[in-house]
């Protein structure tokens, strides 16, 4: 059953055409990817599809008395209304039961408006659906129903309008980043609703497991054509690929026709025969295809990165709290050169202040954040760029310099870096204020990148960025020789990036968690809330980490192991350093006694850690 249909629309801004002539069809039950590079009109075909912007040519048809719902980036939402009334101000037949039966349910002495609205319920079956809402308000964390939306934040009104297009269960669901403003608990329970769901989506996403997970077609537009895929991510990649190799052979044929015919056509008389006048206009189309070349541009990241010393970031006994609300408690870690690590865990455990604190943008309440003196940290915040009105692009640029140095003592004009960052000389002198969400973000980057730092702290990277400028962004980050740290919602960038992961489990409790994104799910699967002996079921539990499983170790065991030659490399450098002050004669005649204590207490660590690995050792080859 056909729902809607798409017929060859176009639209322009001014002298800039972003697509034209596009065609595609959306049926029951379909779950659509929509799939482009930033700012080739991904949200304007969603806003021409759902009537909020009109085509400058052709049309959308929709199929009569369809219910059609719009999740934007930007919820339009009445701020005087609360979270309760904006969800029944729906026109939801259902809902308006659930409503009446909930206000009789604030009025008890009112035995007739009660005994009305049960009896309504009843003959509506609304009770299920009663279960059903409330669940989705609990998993998107929307308990407190009597809020006003002046008084949310962007990510819960996000929330709030998900909320109320999926208790409305419209027929069709247009949605435009439905993972951005959730985090990893909320976007894992919408992938199972909408796969279990029998829901009619059409969707932009840059969410690579969302996509794997939940959708069964996938429409890509590339440079200005659009291609359909029937499957998921995987098999849109495998395609893809499979038509670029034909594509080219196709070119690549072409070219060795095109050399032939334009030798017969400089052979050819004046005078045309009819035969010669079709071969002649055949020759034109050879000429075209010929010519014709993929734009694969890829930006292209390159960075003078600063040489890092010894010393990298160290945290000792970092605490803050916000009223109760305790975020860090007695934190300490010290980072290493080149590591990798991921920030996970749910909205409002600290994941922000924890990165504000390192950055020393914000004191921490006891404590010492101390930053080696060859590290230049490098901040790209969820804020982004603060352009000044009317300002260019190429000026946002032109900030750090004219000129920028990049490795081996090489430079590049400014003009240059922003082509490399998929800006061409015609972009590169619009008003900022006119780029897409994704170009700004990409613009934000080059930004952060071009001051060289060789400790790189992402907050959010992926949000808006299209899915070719995540894969080129992943590539450069596993060459990055310096320190990463990363908090994404991003499952597939984390899974690809980081080594290890620090775990924010709220109230100051962060776990370092030896693997990615993939790791901990399966681990945290297959450890059951509470255990006697630490033995996993392997009937119904799935291995952590198949396939690299420590034959004899306990699940529990398998983590220490992980850790524990981390932290003896640790602690031997810590010794070295003490030893260091000795042989070097820096330690003052007062301390020589404090130093030597810590010395011992280091060695002997050491000894109690080496004796616990050999112990793992011995157990993981019985």
């Amino acid at each position: 059953m056909n729902y809607l249909s798409v017929e060859n629309i176009s639209k322009s801004f001014g002298e800039r055409t972003l697509f034209e002539n596009l065609s595609f069809g959306i049926n029951k039950d379909q779950k659509i990817a929509f799939v482009a590079k930033n700012g080739t009109g991904k949200t304007s075909i969603l806003k021409i599809i759902t009537g909020e912007d009109i085509p400058d040519t052709g049309q959308v048809v929709m199929r009569k008395e369809m219910k059609m719902a719009f999740l934007s980036q930007e919820p339009n939402l009445n701020p005087e209304l609360t979270i309760e009334e904006s969800i029944f101000a729906s026109d939801n037949e259902i809902l308006k039961v659930i409503e009446q039966y909930e206000k009789a349910l604030e009025n008890p002495a009112d035995e007739e408006a009660y005994q009305k609205a049960f009896e309504r319920m009843d003959m509506h079956n609304a009770w299920d659906f009663e279960t059903q809402y409330k669940q989705i308000l609990f998993k998107l964390k929307l308990e407190d129903i009597k809020l006003k939306i002046k008084n949310l934040s962007g990510g819960q009104k996000k929330r709030v309008a998900l909320a109320i297009i999926l208790i409305s269960k419209p027929d069709l669901l247009i949605l435009d980043e439905p993972t951005n403003h959730l985090d990893l608990e909320m976007i894992e329970w919408l992938e199972n609703y909408f796969a279990k769901e029998n829901m009619t989506l059409f969707m932009v996403t840059h969410d690579r497991f969302f996509l794997e997970r939940v959708c069964n077609e996938i429409i890509e537009l590339e440079n200005g054509k659009l291609y359909q895929y029937k499957g998921n991510y995987s098999y849109y990649l495998a395609k893809k690929e499979e038509r670029i190799a034909a594509e080219n052979a196709s070119i690549d044929k072409a070219k060795n026709l095109f050399v032939k015919e334009l030798e017969w056509m400089r052979r050819q008389p004046k005078a045309r025969t009819t035969k010669s006048k079709s071969r002649q206009d055949d020759f034109y189309v050879i000429k075209e295809k010929a010519h014709s070349r993929r734009k694969d541009h890829q930006m292209e990241l390159e960075i003078n990165m600063e040489r890092m010393g010894s010393k990298v970031v160290e945290l000792h006994n970092v605490s803050k709290k916000f009223k109760d609300k305790t975020i860090l408690e007695n934190f300490s870690y010290n980072f290493n050169r080149g590591e990798r690590i991921g920030i996970i865990g749910k909205n409002g455990t600290g994941k922000s202040t924890f990165l504000n604190i390192l950055t020393q943008t914000m004191p921490p309440d006891a404590g010492k954040v101390v930053v080696g003196d060859t590290i230049k940290l490098g901040y790209y915040t969820q804020s982004g760029i603060n352009p000044k009105p009317e300002q260019k692009v190429i000026d946002i640029i032109k900030e750090f310099g004219e000129y920028i140095p990049l490795t081996k003592g090489r430079i590049i004009s400014a003009a240059q870096l922003l082509e490399r960052f998929l800006f061409d000389r015609k972009k590169q002198y619009d008003f900022v204020e006119k780029l897409s969400g994704g170009e700004l973000k990409r613009l934000y980057l080059c930004t952060v990148l071009i001051q060289n730092p060789n400790f790189l702290i992402l907050d959010e990277p992926t949000n808006d960025l299209d899915i070719v400028t995540l894969n080129v962004l992943e590539n450069f980050l596993l060459d990055y020789p310096g320190c990463l740290l990363v908090v994404s919602h991003d499952r597939y960038f984390m899974d690809k990036i980081v080594d290890h992961l620090f775990v924010f489990r709220g109230e100051g409790e962060i776990e370092d968690f030896p693997g990615n994104y993939s790791d901990f799910r399966a681990y945290e699967d297959s450890v059951e809330p509470v255990k006697t002996d630490n033995k996993p079921d392997s009937d119904n539990k799935k291995a952590w980490k198949q396939g690299n499983v420590k034959a004899g170790l306990t699940f529990n065991e398998q983590k220490e192991y992980q850790k524990i030659e981390k932290e003896i490399k640790d602690l031997e450098r810590e010794k070295e350093a003490i030893e260091k002050q000795f042989s070097d004669g820096s330690v003052a005649e007062g301390d020589i006694a404090k130093k030597a204590d810590e010395l011992q207490v280091i060695l002997n660590k050491i000894d109690e850690k080496t004796e616990r690995w050999f112990e793992l050792s011995a157990k993981m080859e019985e």
